[in-house]
């Protein structure tokens, strides 16, 4: 959720400053960029090295930088205020936090945080008395009103040795209260997603398998456009290098299409979106040889059985879910695919043709039409397979809020 989101980090003068080179790691391990301001007070208690060193950027504490081969330089709070998609100050003293609620500008935190046009997080961090104090209390209801979040303090011990609230809270669940943000009011939010993706492998023996050319990529970038969209996605992927790393992603890898129609039907009872893009073998060898298969006779037979048509299986238990198969075709593509759309009970069939230049197995671009149970025809252009998926989860959300 926070892979290439632009993060403003404010630290002001509390013990809990600290904390943030842990924070600055976990938000760019995520995939955040972040910028750092510091309050004069916050560089006692952390290094600015530290901080420029972990997040990649200079760490900037007033308004004019000197520099000796530079010369001045002004720091820009408007533009920074303009760069962020989010902006977090934490940790927040009770100082702080009265100068934010009353408009008070005296530093380039706070010229920064009145320029912001993007959501602001605070985390607290102080004293038990001062936590507790009202006018600390008022500042968090003043603040609250101008939009701003608050992250609210842990108990435990204090720097002053007492114990209660006042802590700030753990990095972790900074990052997490970010991640939850980006995720509210996304259109499919709250939504279960089952996705196969690549191909199959049907064993011959210990050594030899049937399978096909089938990347994964289409069904690894509809898991990434599903989940950006706020969906939590269990992926189902046969053998592929591609990996993924989503907060709503959740990575299941098999071989066979037996293994994958287990892993599918696991799940589908509880998911509310079902899309089947794995490319899975039609048939498996009858018999598979316990030991590698000695190269004896000129020929060799291998009998082979039908799978398991995990599609059409889903297609006859279907209830609530909405599900959307894939038809790869070379002739007669349209009436193909709407008799696979029909037999197999599908919400909708995305059609590929691999009489399309850019389309098909192994190619970082697609081009896809759309049929629905109405036979209407959407088509697209050819586009990189990022662009396809969205297209396509776009095509879901119209479908399902319809």
């Amino acid at each position: 959720m926070l892979g290439g989101k632009n993060i403003l980090l404010g630290i002001t003068g509390g013990i809990a400053a600290y904390k943030t080179t842990f924070l600055v790691r976990l938000l760019i391990k995520a995939g955040a960029n972040v910028k750092v301001i510091l309050t004069d007070s916050a560089s006692s208690f952390v290094s600015p090295l530290t901080l420029a060193t972990l997040s990649k950027n200079a760490v900037l504490t007033s308004f004019v930088s000197e520099d000796k081969e530079e010369g001045t330089s002004w720091n820009n709070h408007v533009e920074m205020g303009l760069w962020a998609d989010l902006m977090v100050i934490a940790p927040a003293t009770a100082n702080t936090l009265s100068k934010m609620s009353n408009g008070v500008c005296d530093n380039l935190l706070l010229a920064t945080y009145l320029s912001a046009k993007c959501p602001v997080f605070f985390a607290p961090a102080m004293d038990l008395d001062m936590y507790k104090h009202p006018s600390t209390v008022a500042s968090f209801s003043k603040l609250a009103s101008f939009g701003n979040i608050m992250i609210p303090a842990g108990s435990g011990e204090l720097a002053s040795g007492l114990h209660g609230e006042g802590r700030m809270a753990e990095p972790e669940d900074i990052v997490l209260h970010l991640k939850q943000f980006l995720n509210t009011g996304l259109p499919l939010s709250g939504k279960k997603v089952v996705i196969t993706a690549g191909p199959t492998y049907e064993a011959i023996d210990p050594v030899r398998f049937i399978g096909n050319h089938s990347s994964g990529k289409m069904g690894f970038e509809l898991a990434l456009a599903a989940a950006n969209k706020g969906a939590k996605v269990i992926l189902v992927s046969g053998p592929s290098h591609l990996t993924i790393s989503h907060d709503n992603v959740t990575l299941v890898r098999v071989k066979s299409a037996d293994e994958m129609y287990s892993e599918v039907h696991k799940h589908y009872a509880n998911v509310d979106i079902a899309i089947c893009a794995a490319a899975v073998a039609d048939y498996k060898p009858k018999t598979i040889a316990d030991q590698k298969i000695k190269k004896n006779d000129a020929e060799m037979q291998i009998t082979l059985v039908k799978n398991k048509d995990i599609l059409f299986s889903l297609g006859e238990q279907k209830k609530h879910q909405f599900l959307v198969g894939f038809a790869l075709e070379t002739q007669n593509e349209v009436e193909n695919a709407t008799k696979k759309l029909k037999k197999k009970n599908l919400d909708i069939i995305v059609l590929n043709s691999l009489n399309d230049k850019g389309a098909g197995f192994g190619k970082s671009t697609n081009k896809i039409a759309i049929i629905d149970k109405k036979l209407n025809i959407k088509t697209f252009e050819l586009k990189t397979k990022a662009d396809v998926a969205l297209d396509i989860v776009n095509e879901i959300i119209i479908k399902t809020n319809v």
